[in-house]
């Protein structure tokens, strides 16, 4: 624990809370439904008796519900607690996922997924809200960027534990999911609930609506800089293995980069609080994105694995802030009475960036290629995500802050 307060500095005082320990525990389990799954998925097509192609689905039918589900599930949280809502989703998220070791039906395997992935919306926002709930100001920022860490901690070791349980046995990684069921536990015997969240006679009247709030300007512009950070971090993720095979490294090799951009953004995460305390909050948001859009576009460019690694730490230090503060700033701009929910519909709003950079990246490779070539296609699609992600991302920083907070949320005081 030493080590972790030298490196937290005053910030690690919110690990002496109680309650913000229990959320760590319960943001470990959090990135499991993708970390898991995504290493060990060549190792299924043979039980599953799928193509490749047809394994991915595996993802896709987690990741679906969120769209939809998330921003529901958050104004639920508003309404019935944090602590029941963040304790079921755990529990669903641990049965149903744990439930794919019990058989090889492709079919009734997707049904779990899907069913898992409903489980996961009750998770992930929730995590964030709560630790809105629990602290304002830069305390809250540092939390949340602890809490980043340990996600990003999560992605890093989940994928090397469940390629090593695959080689033992195709259904040992999904018993990983049990771990869920203890972090539910721990969720209902330790986790308080907000006064807010708590007060089940409060009038809706005395604060706007969900809708009435996200449709203020400040918020708006924000909810559009939020997209940035997984537009980065995906368009990297989908083209890093390719670049560095092009510079003949090794799969192995390509893994190490993006765990070292992993690394980085879990690293950088830790900081967010002691760059707060010495940047206004939309310059240090400004300087996350700029530096993250300034590693992929270098990306492309890079003669070397060992600069590609570079650019790869650049990406992933400056996602770890952006992110960080992003959710942070989310958490500010919310009512008390509707932090759930504006939480949620901010995580949302994030999958779109994560979902559409996979598709525009390679729309943009496909259209340049014929006349740059597949290097030159490449390069030319990453700069334009990362100068596209630049202007929205800085400008949200930077606009954002000048305009007025909704009343009664953290933000307007």
């Amino acid at each position: 624990m030493g080590a972790v307060h030298r490196l937290l500095g005053i910030d690690a005082a919110v690990l002496d809370d109680r309650a913000f320990r229990v959320l760590l525990v319960a943001s470990l389990v959090s990135p499991l439904g993708t970390a898991v799954v995504s290493p060990v998925l060549a190792s299924l097509t043979g039980p599953f008796g799928v193509s490749e192609a047809r394994a991915g689905l595996l993802l896709a039918v987690f990741t679906a519900p969120s769209i939809l589900l998330i921003p529901a599930v958050g104004a639920l949280s508003d309404r019935l607690g944090r602590r029941p809502v963040l304790a079921g989703g755990l529990a669903l998220f641990g049965l149903a996922g744990s439930a794919v070791a019990l058989t090889a039906e492709f079919t009734l395997v997707l049904g779990l997924r899907f069913v898992q992935g409903v489980g996961y919306c009750g998770i992930a926002p929730i995590l964030i809200t709560s630790v809105g709930d629990l602290y304002v100001g830069e305390r809250e920022a540092a939390a949340q960027g602890v809490r980043f860490t340990v996600v990003g901690v999560a992605l890093t070791v989940a994928p090397l534990v469940a390629g090593g349980l695959v080689v033992l046995a195709w259904q040992a990684p999904f018993l990983v999911y049990l771990l869920a069921l203890p972090a539910a536990a721990a969720v209902m015997r330790y986790l308080g609930e907000p006064r807010a969240s708590n007060d089940t006679e409060r009038d809706d009247t005395d604060t706007a609506s969900l809708w009435t709030v996200t449709r203020r300007p400040r918020v708006l512009l924000t909810l559009v800089g939020r997209t940035t950070p997984g537009l980065v971090w995906f368009a990297f993720l989908t083209y890093a293995s390719t670049l560095v095979a092009r510079l003949g490294g090794s799969p192995a090799v390509a893994g190490m980069v993006v765990a070292t951009a992993s690394l980085a953004s879990a690293l950088a995460a830790t900081q967010v609080g002691r760059v707060t305390a010495a940047v206004a909050r939309g310059r240090a948001l400004a300087g996350g994105v700029a530096v993250c859009t300034a590693g992929l576009a270098g990306l492309p460019f890079a003669p070397s694995v060992v600069l590609t690694g570079v650019a790869a730490v650049a990406i992933g230090a400056g996602f770890g802030v952006s992110i960080s503060l992003y959710r942070s700033e989310m958490t500010r701009l919310a009512p008390d009475a509707r932090r759930g929910g504006l939480v949620s519909v901010g995580e949302s709003v994030g999958r779109v960036g994560s979902t559409v950079a996979p598709v525009a990246t390679g729309a943009l490779v496909a259209a340049a290629q014929p006349t740059l070539g597949n290097a030159g296609a490449a390069r030319a699609a990453l700069l334009a995500v990362a100068v596209v992600a630049l202007l929205l991302g800085g400008a949200s920083a930077l606009l954002a802050p000048e305009l007025p907070a909704p009343v009664d949320s953290p933000a307007a005081d």
